[in-house]
């Protein structure tokens, strides 16, 4: 079964356009997943609302149930912090959403996420050769 990717934009930036679908059958094949951008308001009141933090999050992933999960990315937060992490806007979007997606896999922060995370950027960022910068270690 082929999964996919359905997304929403939420935001007035425009949603950068990267192959959501194919990055997600490489990381969770068979899985649907529900994309949304949001602003700094929406993404500080879900964080609360799922987390109990204060902050405005990068990104938040949770899975909805047996391969479907739910990633939201705040493109404002991720604008700012991308030069932080040495990659482009649209660049630093794909890392927060294969870093969601490894989340959704169950993997914790480390060492092995990291490498996952670093593998799948760089296949897709060689596909695309838009996305340009180097890979980072994050710490949300």
């Amino acid at each position: 079964m082929a999964g996919s990717v359905d997304i929403q934009n939420l935001t007035r930036r425009p949603a950068p356009r990267i192959a959501f679908t194919r990055v997600a059958e490489s990381a969770l094949p068979g899985w649907e997943i529900s994309l949304v951008f949001v602003g700094p308001t929406r993404a500080r009141e879900l964080n609360l609302q799922l987390r109990q933090k204060t902050y405005t999050p990068n990104v938040l992933s949770y899975a909805l149930g047996d391969k479907h999960g739910e990633i939201f990315i705040c493109l404002h937060e991720a604008a700012k912090q991308a030069p932080a992490h040495e990659m482009s806007e649209r660049q630093f979007v794909l890392y927060l959403f294969i870093h969601a997606l490894m989340h959704l896999k169950g993997m914790a922060h480390g060492a092995t996420m990291e490498r996952c995370e670093r593998k799948i950027l760089a296949q897709f960022s060689a596909s695309h050769p838009s996305l340009h910068g180097a890979t980072h270690s994050d710490r949300h």
